[in-house]
């Protein structure tokens, strides 16, 4: 029996963490997790950057790694994964750009499949125009493209740790929310982790 399928949305300069921890925690648990980019082909990489927060007014970036697609984002289709993830990073920004990744997300977001989303996520979601009267949580410099697009954004605890869920949507502000994030999203697709 196939393992069931996620569908994760990348691009250059997608944040590291957000990448390749869920990347690798969901292939953990059980699922296949099929890394896709417009324009790129399974076997070819992205970069990716690393963001900190080091007491400045906003993270610093560094470059990370190349993470390696799985998957060929012209062969997607979205009826055949159980979830989405879409990390943040600098990735966001310009993916909501592109007709068919918007085209993507509300096809999972018209049948209320799981949709996973992490700090600067939301800036596609909006795009999408999915988040109308919704809560979101993300990155705090997302908050005013998030009530734009007509929901409410749900902010960051002190530690950025938290984890949001309404309905098939799973939310976080940045990558110390992995386990939260990660533990949430697991449960939406109907998997038991211990506790």
């Amino acid at each position: 029996m196939a393992s069931p399928a996620v569908l994760m949305l990348v691009g250059d300069f997608v944040e590291d963490y957000e990448v390749m921890v869920p990347f690798q925690m969901l292939q953990m648990v059980g699922y296949r997790v099929d890394a896709v980019c417009p324009g790129k082909r399974s076997g070819e990489t992205v970069k990716t950057a690393i963001h900190d927060f080091e007491g400045d007014q906003t993270y610093s970036e560094k470059p990370g790694h190349r993470f390696r697609l799985t998957a060929d984002f012209d062969q997607v289709a979205t009826g055949d994964y159980v979830g989405l993830v879409i990390p943040g990073g600098r990735a966001p920004e310009y993916l909501r750009l592109d007709p068919r990744v918007l085209e993507i997300v509300r096809e999972f977001a018209a049948r209320s499949a799981p949709i996973a989303a992490i700090c600067h996520g939301a800036q596609i979601l909006t795009a999408a125009k999915v988040l109308g009267g919704r809560e979101c949580c993300a990155y705090p410099a997302c908050a005013p493209e998030i009530e734009i697009g007509g929901g409410t954004f749900v902010g960051p605890n002190e530690s950025f740790s938290n984890a949001h869920v309404e309905g098939n949507l799973v939310t976080a502000p940045a990558w110390p929310a992995h386990p939260a994030w990660m533990r949430r999203f697991v449960e939406l697709l109907g998997g038991k982790l211990s506790t």
